[in-house]
């Protein structure tokens, strides 16, 4: 199952917080990405923060995956995780006119 996860920062988290977890923060998301769990990560744009798409079982295995980040477990962000599934329903969308053709 794919799963979309957001970080949430902690309210008064700062920087300078962060700086002691940062070298265990992107060791463990190396391990994530090698063993499939970690599909994709970026940047966000609008804000500091990051987005991954998870490859799991169910949100609960997501959320256990994200849960195990140093910044998380130091209290620092949470994550929100969103789980998605395949568009199968686009002919859904096609006009009447449009599916007379197919």
């Amino acid at each position: 199952m794919r799963i979309l996860c957001l970080d949430i920062p902690a309210a008064g988290a700062t920087p300078q917080a962060y700086a002691p977890h940062l070298t265990a923060e992107v060791l463990h998301a190396w391990d994530l990405y090698k063993s499939g769990v970690i599909r994709d990560i970026y940047f966000r744009q609008d804000r500091p923060g990051v987005a991954m798409f998870l490859e799991c079982d169910s949100v609960e295995d997501a959320s256990a995956a994200v849960a195990d980040f140093p910044l998380a477990r130091a209290g620092l962000l949470t994550f929100e995780c969103i789980p998605l599934g395949s568009f199968a329903d686009w002919e859904s969308l096609f006009s009447p006119d449009y599916k007379n053709l197919a």
